[in-house]
């Protein structure tokens, strides 16, 4: 059996393959191949070189300073709702691993808010936002701050619960020997998070700081549903940035495309550098 999955496992990765090749990297390629186009269909291009990626920054002779504020925005949201949804989370999981009673209550109820649409989600926080600014005469995009905050709220409240689910599996990981050890060797409870709990949390760690991180770079439906990128575009994070380019201005297609290829490009290599960082963290 076994000389026959080796003789033929090409059989078996075949289709995989082939879906991967037909679904993503073919897309991929072309979509690369399109930055450096000027195009209104994928089949009607016209080579313009690195005009595309020019025409990013500079529009008419002058600076076009949309992209570059939705960068430094997209990334400080993300730092933000970075710290608070993994702080948050792991308080909460800490909290939930003690024996409290009605901990399997407390999780499905935290977990909820992930299982609702990003669009649904933001327009009933819209609504509550509204309700409530109304009383001072002003909106949730009455200022790229308002809207800022309000998308950290809905972002962290929506994807606490996720990441609570995966602190609690860490936490109940590490052997209760560990733990035990310590306490006997006079151990007190802030030195065991310290010096205990949280260094053997670093793989868990990892993995909820690289989703959380991935999804504020890449967040698109709760800033659409949210704030529409008001007011004037300054709230506009960047996935919602490259869609206006892309389907708001005739024949900057390209430029579009052109974004989005450095959106790739940057959220890849934050991605490595932070897994790299993360895990030189846990070998130490």
């Amino acid at each position: 059996m076994e000389k026959s999955i080796k003789r033929y496992w090409p059989l078996f990765v075949l289709p995989t393959m082939a879906a991967f090749t037909i679904g993503f990297l073919i897309p991929f390629v072309y979509g690369i191949f399109l930055s450096f186009c000027k195009f209104t269909t994928v089949v009607d291009w016209k080579w313009v070189g690195f005009k595309n990626y020019t025409r990013i920054f500079v529009v008419n002779g002058e600076v076009d300073k949309t992209f570059l504020h939705s960068l430094w925005y997209t990334t400080l949201f993300t730092v933000v709702t970075m710290l608070i949804i993994n702080v948050v989370a792991f308080a909460i999981a800490w909290c939930l691993t003690k024996g409290i009673k009605g901990t399997s209550l407390f999780r499905t109820v935290f977990f909820l808010p992930n299982l609702i649409g990003g669009i649904v989600l933001s327009y009933v926080w819209l609504m509550i936002f509204n309700s409530f600014l109304q009383k001072y005469s002003q909106t949730i995009v009455s200022t790229q701050w308002h809207a800022f905050w309000g998308l950290v709220i809905v972002v962290c409240w929506q994807q606490i619960g996720y990441m609570m689910i995966i602190y609690v599996a860490g936490i109940q990981s590490i052997s209760g020997d560990v733990l035990e050890a310590a306490k006997i060797d006079g151990a007190t409870g802030k030195s065991m998070l310290f010096k205990i709990i949280l260094p053997m949390l670093a793989p868990t760690i990892t993995v909820c700081s690289f989703l959380t991180m991935t999804n504020g770079f890449k967040l698109f439906d709760q800033n659409l549903a949210l704030t529409g990128g008001n007011p004037g575009k300054m709230s506009q994070l960047l996935a919602l940035n490259i869609y206006d380019t892309m389907y708001g201005t005739t024949g900057w297609q390209g430029v579009g495309q052109a974004k989005a290829v450095i959106f790739f490009l940057l959220v890849a290599v934050i991605s490595i550098v932070q897994n790299k960082i993360s895990r030189s963290r846990e070998v130490q």
